[in-house]
């Protein structure tokens, strides 16, 4: 069986945990003997594919072209659907002119807003942006559902969600979850460099700088606090002006750290008492994954998919409301890790499971 993954066009220039979700799924297939190819054209030649495995169903404009392009060369279609909008993050946090539209908008208009917005600030502009404009977000992402063979969400229920705001009736899904790298993280054999000691005890995000990981008000809630508070990320292309704010606001006991590669953060996990990340919306969030299997509490919000993952295990908070974050924090840090948590992520959250159901979910439609 050979495979195509496609997603969208800044896949590794706007790194994100789609980017991990994709790479670290070739890595574990190809170990089982399935060849993984990657590419970010919209129409390339698939004749050598068997199975084309699209990634993130949010970029309509996009992913609609590769579908399409895949159900003209006769393929099928798999959907690593990565499905949850930010619409109340929009509503109540972004700020500014566009905060006051989005309230009076649906969901699927404001997404529609965001990629004009894209094609004339960033200059992504294609076939693809057009079809959106002409056909609307909501049906293109209905264009595309109609066209997948078989969904492959994080959860049970982001798949939920898509059937609710699609109306599918005629559908086949296998739950593929996102995981851990468990020869990297492995809190036992992971050293800490000496320049990093200074850190330990401390209160960590690792995310990208963007409005939607909520990483201000995390600044807001911990600034002052009695432990070091330290974020490690860039900022997305179109969240500058956040991150400056963010830096503007911090108080002493905030540090940032530049984007490292990822077989550093380890270390840092390590380092850690406590892993926030106060999201608008998680399917399920990636760096609280890998943070639970080195022994780190996580702070998290029940927005999106968090729940299913992280059960009664997680310390949850509301994104608005800093004393909330502030509160589960501070719980958080003089909580004893539970080792039952690493256990469950082990066991279920790995990517030999991940590329075991993948591959699963390929032979259904392969050999159906």
């Amino acid at each position: 069986m050979k495979v195509l993954f496609q997603s969208r066009g800044n896949l590794f220039t706007v790194f994100g945990g789609d980017t991990v979700q994709l790479l670290k799924t070739k890595e574990y297939l190809e170990r089982i003997g399935i060849a993984v190819d990657i590419s970010t054209e919209l129409t390339p030649d698939l004749s050598k594919y068997d199975i084309v495995h699209i990634f993130n169903l949010m970029r309509g404009q996009e992913t609609w072209l590769q579908v399409r392009n895949a159900k003209k060369q006769h393929k099928m279609v798999a959907l690593s659907t990565i499905y949850g909008l930010y619409t109340e993050y929009e509503r109540k946090a972004r700020g500014g002119l566009f905060q006051i539209l989005a309230n009076c908008m649906t969901k699927f208009q404001i997404e529609y807003c965001k990629i004009l917005a894209r094609a004339l600030k960033n200059k992504e502009f294609h076939r693809g942006s057009l079809a959106v404009f002409l056909s609307g977000y909501k049906n293109t992402l209905k264009k595309i559902c109609n066209n997948t063979d078989v969904f492959l969400p994080n959860s049970d229920s982001e798949m939920q969600r898509i059937i609710k705001d699609f109306s599918l009736k005629n559908y086949k899904y296998f739950a593929i979850p996102n995981a851990v790298d468990l020869d990297v993280f492995d809190f036992n054999k992971i050293i800490v460099a000496p320049e990093y000691q200074y850190l330990e005890n401390c209160v960590l995000c690792v995310a990208r700088i963007d409005g939607r990981k909520n990483q201000l008000n995390v600044i807001r809630a911990l600034n002052n606090a009695p432990y070091k508070v330290v974020f490690i990320g860039k900022p997305a292309p179109n969240h500058i002006h956040y991150y400056e704010q963010m830096q503007r606001e911090a108080a002493k006991n905030i540090i940032f750290i530049p984007h490292i590669e990822h077989s550093q953060l380890p270390q840092f996990y390590k380092l850690a008492k406590v892993h926030v990340l106060a999201s608008w919306m998680e399917t399920p969030g990636l760096s609280s994954l890998e943070a639970a299997v080195m022994r780190t509490n996580i702070v998290v919000t029940k927005k999106g998919d968090t729940y299913d993952y992280f059960g009664d295990y997680a310390f949850y908070c509301e994104p608005n409301d800093v004393l909330s974050i502030r509160k589960q924090t501070d719980i958080a840090y003089s909580s004893p890790f539970n080792d039952e948590f690493r256990d469950i992520v082990i066991e279920k959250f790995n990517w030999q499971e991940t590329a075991r159901l993948t591959l699963n979910a390929y032979r259904s439609i392969y050999e159906a």
